[in-house]
């Protein structure tokens, strides 16, 4: 058992060997083979090339042939005789074995034979090639250009032949069609004139048919182990070729100095590359569990994070979510990963948005990294705020794959907001209460007293005029009544002090049935005297038939009378034509609950706007002498019954008060 361990890892190391050993062997081997096709291949490809070359020699050539023939057309309309002319061609064109001219119906007008050759139709006449020679000038006319004919064999007196080709030429004169001019081609001297001499002198080059049968054939042959062939066509109008090289090579030698020294620079190097390949396995190993641990702790901190993790790809699939967005929108990451547009979380009445939003931000038109906010469904159907933050998705070779985005469950903090918005509000109110409260405590200790002196002297007043009204009975009389009133205002003032000291000491106040026409008479007096001091006139409309209202009666008139003097306040000045405007009406927006809307307009200059927005604050005020508080304790007095005050511009000109208070009997 001590050797266990080393034994193994000698039979690994004999083991690695050995296919250390193999590698190096198919290597050897690999490279023999690969040199041999190497060199095939060189030697084939350098065959292939040499046939191309040659078969655009021979298309140059005949181009160039073509051209020298229709010049060759003109002969007929210069002092030079065409058999002149073709004779002088055929000198230079040893290919040519003859020159025609022929009339349309294909007679022969003139001939003449190459210089350098025996006349080529002397033994069997010219008549027996008559159909090549339709052949090609068929194509030639349709074609208004040369057309070749089929190759055919003539036999010769030596007991030999050729294999010759006709060309044909129109002969065109003033548009019209007026003969031919045909050329005898001899696919020997084809070979011999038209392919470069450096490509015969060490291959053999031919022309052959379809099935491989040689027509003409020229080059040095040398033999050797292994023959290399390359064909390609020659595509003439009206006929078409098979142009073949053959090359024969011996077999590919092989250098020993050079293919040793490659062999052991190569098994060097694969030495080299497996110690490499070694260390690199171990620099990977370690990487991977470096990696395997970066993965670990990423899913870890994933699966603790509250905020859901969403990633999408290009097209919008989801192609991950961590396990707090699945708990946010209560379904599985199953359910969720592959899922394409509208996603399941999207609540049905919001798909057409969101999908015009996604849109623009798969196509990129969205600025990244900002939150939008949306409204998100859990499996169970209920809705929830949400706030989504997305950035581009970017891989290791730093393209956009897609977007990455943090989703935040705002639910929470909506109702967070919430409270604090209406603990604000009660603050406020608690504020105001306070503030007035602290001004109703001190006004009721300082008023009680000259008041409660103000009827006692009202009361012994009543009690001297009855002892002296024998004297006089009308003096007696009219001092009466204005002590009863006098006694009667300080009573009013004593039970305003008291509402308002109840009101911010949030007793419960006794609220009853009251008519508004009467709410409105017990104003007018007061309302009424401060008009004539300032010239204003007073326009009630109330109509008799309005329902009661529920409400602290003295508390309600005091906002009638604080408003109506405010209305004639702002009035003062150069106002022409000063009228007050009161009025009671049902309250249209809230019709259904049974409310009525008490308005007071004035046609003064209005509120400006930086003052409509401190108005009710406490203690806020644009009069010398007031103290700011008026507004703001009218207002909590209107919602104390439930109502609203509130303000808005009079047509044309000035400001138009209004609150509502509930009907008697309806809830408030």
């Amino acid at each position: 058992m001590p050797f266990s361990f080393p034994l193994a890892s000698r039979t690994r190391r004999r083991v690695l060997w050995a296919v250390l050993v193999i590698l190096v062997l198919s290597m050897l081997s690999t490279l023999v083979w690969l040199a041999g096709r190497y060199e095939v291949t060189q030697v084939q490809s350098r065959i292939e090339r040499d046939a191309a070359d040659a078969v655009s020699d021979i298309r140059t050539a005949l181009t160039r042939n073509v051209q020298s023939l229709q010049a060759l057309q003109y002969a007929n309309h210069s002092a030079v005789p065409w058999t002149q002319e073709a004779s002088t061609m055929l000198r230079e064109h040893r290919e040519w074995l003859r020159l025609e001219l022929r009339d349309t119906e294909l007679r022969v007008l003139n001939s003449v034979d190459t210089p350098f050759h025996a006349p080529v139709f002397s033994r069997f006449g010219r008549e027996a090639n008559q159909p090549e020679v339709v052949q090609a000038c068929g194509v030639a006319r349709r074609q208004s250009g040369p057309g070749y004919g089929a190759s055919t064999y003539v036999p010769q007196t030596n007991g030999l032949g050729l294999e010759i080709m006709d060309l044909c030429l129109p002969v065109i004169t003033d548009g019209v069609l007026t003969g031919y001019t045909v050329a005898t081609y001899s696919l020997g001297e084809i070979l011999v004139n038209m392919v470069g001499q450096q490509l015969t002198r060490s291959q053999e080059v031919s022309f052959t048919e379809s099935d491989g049968t040689r027509l003409a054939m020229h080059g040095t042959a040398r033999r050797g182990s292994r023959v290399f062939i390359a064909k390609q066509l020659i595509d003439l109008p009206g006929h078409t070729m098979v142009l073949r090289i053959d090359s024969w090579r011996a077999a590919p030698d092989l250098f020993p100095n050079v293919l040793t020294a490659l062999v052991t620079a190569m098994a060097l190097a694969l030495v080299t590359v497996l110690v490499m390949l070694a260390r690199d396995m171990r620099r990977r190993q370690r990487v991977e569990l470096d990696l395997a641990d970066a993965l670990a702790f990423r899913k870890a901190m994933e699966d603790s994070l509250v905020t859901g993790l969403r990633a999408r790809d290009s097209e919008g699939r989801i192609t991950y979510v961590n396990p707090a967005f699945c708990e946010m929108v209560g379904f599985e990451a199953k359910e969720l990963i592959g899922q394409s547009l509208p996603a399941p979380y999207w609540p049905p009445e919001m798909v057409d948005e969101y999908g015009q939003r996604q849109a623009l931000r798969l196509a990129g038109n969205a600025p990244p990294r900002e939150g939008a906010e949306s409204v998100f469904m859990r499996k169970n159907g209920e809705r929830f705020p949400v706030m989504i933050f997305e950035a581009p998705l970017i891989n290791a070779l730093g393209e956009q794959t897609g977007w990455m985005g943090a989703v935040l469950d705002v639910s929470e903090q909506r109702r967070v907001e919430e409270v604090s918005r209406a603990s604000q509000e009660r603050l406020q109110a608690t504020a105001r209460l306070a503030t007035v409260g602290e001004m109703a405590s001190l006004l009721s200790h300082e008023l009680n007293q000259p008041l409660a002196a103000i009827s006692s002297y009202a009361t012994g007043s009543m009690n001297l005029l009855q002892d002296a009204a024998f004297k006089d009975p009308q003096l007696a009389e009219t001092l009466s009544s204005a002590i009863q009133r006098i006694g009667q205002q300080a009573e009013r003032a004593g039970k305003v002090i008291k509402s308002v000291h109840d009101f911010v000491r949030r007793r419960d106040q006794a609220r009853e049935a009251v008519k508004p026409r009467a709410l409105l008479d017990d104003v007018m007096p007061l309302v009424i005297l401060q008009a004539r001091k300032l010239g204003v006139r007073v326009v009630v409309h109330c109509p008799s038939d309005l329902p009661a209202v529920l409400c602290d009666r003295t508390m309600v008139e005091q906002v009638l009378l604080n408003l109506a003097r405010n209305g004639m306040q702002a009035m003062a000045g150069d106002t022409p034509h000063k009228v007050l405007t009161l009025s009671v009406r049902p309250a249209a927006s809230n019709a259904n609950s049974r409310w009525l809307e008490f308005l007071v307009a004035d046609v003064g200059q209005g509120i400006a706007q930086g003052v409509a927005e401190k108005l009710f604050t406490p203690f806020f005020t644009t009069k010398q002498e007031g103290m700011g508080l008026g507004l703001s304790l009218c207002r909590t007095v209107v919602e104390q019954h439930g109502g609203f005050l509130s303000h808005h511009a009079n047509t044309p000109r000035g400001t138009v008060f209004s609150f509502t208070l509930p009907q008697s009997g309806a809830e408030a």
